[in-house]
């Protein structure tokens, strides 16, 4: 098997991935903030679905990082007061924990996320060019 993580390893882990997704809530902002301007180029039917089509990605995308974040969170501050406790990480508490199951999440979304800004990116230069 291999080697549980240290405390203190999982805590960077976390608080780096927190960070991104600060960013990355940000960068949803922003591309929500281009609705008006393609909302403009509405006569067309094509643009229409897209637009309906972008908000509601933008909506799920948002929503998946609020969980997501809210449970590195939690478990950032789980691995802080362990770390001041000076105990470790033992195996039964990492898989209760699933922190390999929330690396695969945030791996699935960062994948998913980066599809969808090149996606959106795409979108917005064909119809604002």
């Amino acid at each position: 098997m291999p080697p549980v993580r240290s405390v203190m390893h999982l805590h960077l882990r976390y608080r780096l991935w927190i960070a991104e997704m600060n960013a990355d809530i940000n960068v949803l902002r922003i591309l929500n903030d281009y609705i008006p301007e393609l909302e403009a180029q509405k006569n067309n039917q094509l643009v229409a679905k897209g637009i309906d089509h972008f908000k509601q990605q933008f909506t799920v995308f948002k929503n998946e990082l609020d969980e997501l974040r809210h449970e590195m969170l939690l478990l950032k501050m789980k691995l802080a007061a362990t770390a001041r406790e000076n105990k470790k990480l033992d195996r039964k508490t990492s898989r209760e924990d699933n922190h390999k199951g929330l690396k695969k999440r945030y791996a699935a979304f960062r994948r998913s996320f980066t599809r969808l800004k090149k996606e959106f990116s795409l979108f917005e230069a064909k119809w604002l060019g």
